[in-house]
């Protein structure tokens, strides 16, 4: 699916309708300026689900670069240390 292009003077001109068409289509909208596409306007629930894989993509890069590097620690020793983390913020 490509991507929806519009000039920024008539996103500002039609913003309400632009962004009814976001909600509807689930697809961003690319804002251009001189020509050169210059930002994206996206659904908020869009944008969240993209960082929250982000998030999760980095935390499997990391947890792999671990694995390589023997940076290993057992479940049980994970567990023990959430524990006392748990105990000592709630008291």
């Amino acid at each position: 699916m490509a991507d929806l292009v519009v000039s920024l003077s008539d996103f500002k001109a039609k913003a309400s309708q632009m962004l009814e068409r976001i909600r509807q289509e689930r697809r961003p909208i690319v804002l251009t300026q001189n020509g050169s596409a210059t930002a994206v306007v996206q659904d908020y629930e869009a944008f969240h689900r993209t960082q929250n894989a982000l998030v999760m993509l980095k935390l499997l890069v990391e947890g792999e670069a671990n694995v390589k590097e023997r940076k290993l620690t057992s479940q049980g020793e994970v567990f023990s240390s959430l524990r006392k983390e748990l105990k000592k913020q709630s008291g």
